[in-house]
């Protein structure tokens, strides 16, 4: 038996099965290429609604769910994982067999920084005006989540305020650094939050297995359903958009290419 937090399971069954199954389907021809975890996970979900309709197993993955509804999934940190590992296995198998030229899937993360930058900035150029984060837990994933406005603002120069709206779900302290050093009125000083918005904040100190699913039914008791946003199927769209932000907003532009040049043979 092995353990994952308080969940105990058996080690060959399901684990072991777990990798062998990842393995063939990471040698897909879809996956033979470099990517974002958006798109990673985009095919995976895929996969894994083929299998359920195969199986007849009904509506049981995340995954498949995203797959389904159009929703881009990201992984802050893709290589602290099973998947991470088992990518870098498959790419040292490779290289040590003489076949690296086969197996070409690289995750590259600073597609996922952009494309998730682009998600906000659409929301708050060209839709709604304002945005929101509902953050369970905390770690690396919060911080991707939130410094979406810092790369906005301070990297790519385009003038904005930060988040309007914050609902932080942890049972970690912020005196130790634990609540990842961004309880709201520390966000408002990065500018992941909007300052003028902080009234508009919350944070729930308990554990998330209680409150999401409270949460998550108070929503579905009290709301109408909307219409699908599909923002994966928007991808290219909205990262577009912020091509088009940067170069309309940034002055620094035209030093940034100067620099790139340098680089060029």
């Amino acid at each position: 038996m092995t353990r994952i937090y308080d969940i105990l399971f058996d080690y060959e069954d399901v684990l072991m099965e777990t990798d062998r199954r990842l393995k063939k389907i990471l040698v897909r021809p879809e996956f033979q290429k470099e990517m974002g975890t958006r798109e990673f996970y985009h095919h995976l979900g895929r996969v894994m609604n083929e299998f359920e309709k195969k199986n007849r197993l009904g509506e049981v993955s995340i995954m498949a769910a995203a797959y389904r509804n159009g929703i881009p999934v990201f992984t802050s940190s893709p290589g602290d994982s099973t998947i991470g590992m088992n990518v870098a296995g498959l790419e040292l198998l490779a290289e040590a067999a003489a076949l690296g030229d086969r197996f070409k899937l690289r995750i590259n993360p600073s597609i996922d920084v952009n494309e998730s930058t682009a998600i906000i900035l659409n929301a708050k150029r060209y839709e709604h005006g304002k945005t929101g984060v509902i953050l369970i837990g905390g770690g690396s994933p919060k911080n991707f989540m939130l410094q979406t406005e810092p790369q906005i603002q301070e990297v790519l120069m385009i003038p904005e305020m930060g988040q309007d709206y914050d609902i932080n779900v942890t049972d970690a302290r912020p005196d130790t650094g634990g609540l990842s050093g961004a309880p709201p009125s520390e966000a408002a000083s990065w500018g992941k939050i909007d300052p003028s918005q902080l009234e508009e904040t919350v944070t729930a100190y308990l554990d998330v297995t209680v409150a999401l699913p409270l949460m998550t039914a108070y929503v579905i008791q009290t709301t109408r359903p909307k219409k699908q946003k599909r923002l994966y199927d928007r991808g290219p769209e909205l990262y577009q958009k912020l091509i088009q932000s940067y170069l309309e907003n940034n002055r620094e532009v035209s030093r940034m290419k100067r620099l790139l040049r340098k680089l060029a043979p």
